[in-house]
Formats: structure tokens, sequence, C-alpha cells
């Protein structure tokens, strides 16, 4: 059975959000730890969908299959989020990849567990459906901005985002994003070139918008100056 602290963990899990004491309990021992070295492939698309994850710590890319090769990501997921549930659902096989950006710990739970789970505690199915449509409603922004959007407001618009989901405020007023953002993986998530990401950070970065640390975490420091770039 999980320990005091993990349940703690299990409570900062957007799917576990306001549950009762007692479906905690009944929840922690069908959970199981997991860590993730940076660059893993947790699950590859056409794999069957047998377990699902919950992010504690890191940041995981979610891919789908190219053919031609080219990289393009779906979403970017960090700490609180749920990953692999469709399959879950809907259909015996993934859909996608997960690959993780750096070190990551999650939860898991089999799949049997987790669709029982669903039908005993109405909370949960209401809190999965709250993150689909959450989820859903990104994506539907994602493609109008691509259609409408220069790459500066696409940038913009999803730091933003970024910082209204994982958004950790700072004593001097900014706001810490605390999720490995390379500008690879920002590219690949808004339909741009590397090279464009690079120079819209750096003048992003010169004016004083925002900062990036050595783990590739960003921390908006200009929040309204952003904002008015969407």
């Amino acid at each position: 059975m999980q320990s005091q602290n993990d349940s703690n963990e299990i409570g900062k899990v957007a799917l576990f959000q306001q549950i009762t004491a007692a479906q905690l309990q009944e929840l922690s021992p069908l959970l199981h730890r997991k860590s993730f070295a940076s660059g893993t492939t947790m699950m590859s698309a056409e794999q069957a969908g047998e377990v699902v994850y919950f992010i504690l710590r890191g940041t995981v890319k979610v891919c789908p299959e190219s053919e031609d090769g080219s990289e393009v990501i779906l979403t970017i997921l960090g700490p609180g989020e749920i990953v692999g549930e469709m399959s879950a659902l809907d259909q015996p096989m993934r859909s996608a990849s997960v690959v993780t950006l750096e070190k990551t710990d999650v939860l898991w739970i089999d799949k049997a567990s987790f669709n029982r789970c669903l039908l005993t505690m109405p909370r949960l199915a209401y809190n999965l459906a709250c993150i689909l449509s959450a989820r859903l409603r990104m994506a539907d922004e994602q493609i109008r901005s691509l259609a409408r959007l220069e790459v500066e407001s696409r940038v913009a618009r999803q730091l933003m985002a970024f910082s209204d989901r994982y958004g950790q405020p700072q004593s001097d007023g900014g706001t810490h994003i605390p999720i490995r953002l390379t500008q690879g993986d920002i590219a690949a998530l808004i339909g741009a070139s590397r090279e464009h990401i690079n120079k819209v950070m750096v003048s992003y970065k010169e004016r004083g918008y925002l900062s990036v640390d050595r783990h590739y975490h960003i921390t908006i420091h200009n929040s309204q100056a952003l904002a008015k770039r969407c």
C-alpha cells in the first residue's frame, strides 16, 4: 500500500481531485510507482494499451507516427496529467507514442482496475470528462492558431497555455513553468521551424518577457506582453 507521502502526491493528480479519503484508500494499493529516464519511450503507437500512467514529476511529449519520419508533437504533458487513458477506454491499441523529455516519475494502474474505478467512483468519471474536454478545447485552439496566427503569436499562445496549466507564481511576480521545453519541441508542437522559434525566443528574452534555465524550464516575467501577442 502507498505511504502517506504517496497519498499526498496522489491528491495532486488531476484525475483524483476531490475524491473521498475512503476512495483514496481504495485506490492506493492499485497504483504502482515507476521512473523513466529522459528520452525513454513509455509507450508506442499501435502497442497494446494495458496501463494508464499518472505523471508525478517530469515532462513527456505525445507524438503520432509520421509517414515521412518528421516529428510532430500533439501535446506536451507535465505533473498531474494522465497518459494512456484513450486506449484504456475505447480501443486496444495506442494511438500515439509517448516519450519522456526529462526524468519522469509516474504512478501506473492496469487497464482493468482503471475501468473498474471509473464505474464505481463517479467523481473519477466526472474528472476524466473534464480533462478530456479541456484537451479537446486546447486542440481546437491549436488548430485555429495554425490557420490564423503568425509564428510569434503561436509561440506566445502556447507559452501562455503552459503557464495557465502548470505555472508556479514566483516572489518577483514571474511565473515559472516547471516542464522541459526545448526550442525543437516547441517547433514540433506549433508547426514551425526551429530556426524561426529561435528568433522568437531570443526576441522575447531580449525584451525581458521570459528567461530559460539550464533545464529548459521557462519563467515568464511579462505575461501581459505575451498575452498581447496571442
